[in-house]
């Protein structure tokens, strides 16, 4: 019998976007007061709710979608090379907690769209001929203004 085939398969962790992954021991959340809504409870409950992602941490990202991400990111992405999000929108705890978690689930999706190089292009010999054929009726127009020349 193969002892590999006996053990279970490693814990991938928590998905943060599609074939991307993190420990679950590396996501550090904190709760605070939220000023968010909640009537009374705000100033009792701790219903904010913050994580912290080391970007080291994450597994599955590509190196430019890694870059991208730190670009997206750009105030939220600490000294110590942490992703910081925070959310208090909602009333409880568990909703704002899963307010964050999607949070950077989009943050990471738009990081790992590569956009489209921007290929340089220039007008067509038409696209040219009809710009100054344009420029040459417009300037006709004024000119016949100047002179007091009318069209009637």
């Amino acid at each position: 019998m193969d002892p590999s085939a006996a053990q279970p398969p490693p814990d991938p962790g928590v998905e943060l976007a599609p074939g991307v992954f993190i420990n679950d021991g590396d996501l550090r959340f904190q709760y605070a007061r939220s000023s968010g809504p909640g009537g009374q409870n705000v100033n009792k409950l701790n219903t904010k709710a913050e994580v912290w992602v080391p970007l080291s941490a994450i597994r599955g990202l590509h190196p430019e979608a890694l870059t991208r991400l730190t670009a997206l990111a750009g105030k939220r992405v600490t000294k110590e090379k942490e992703l910081h999000i925070a959310a208090d929108t909602a009333r409880t705890q568990e909703s704002n907690r899963a307010a964050v978690m999607e949070r950077v689930r989009e943050l990471i999706v738009r990081a790992m769209h590569r956009p489209k190089k921007r290929r340089v292009t220039k007008p067509s010999a038409g696209a040219k001929r009809r710009r100054l054929e344009s420029k040459r009726q417009r300037s006709e127009v004024k000119a016949h203004r100047r002179r007091g020349i009318s069209d009637e």
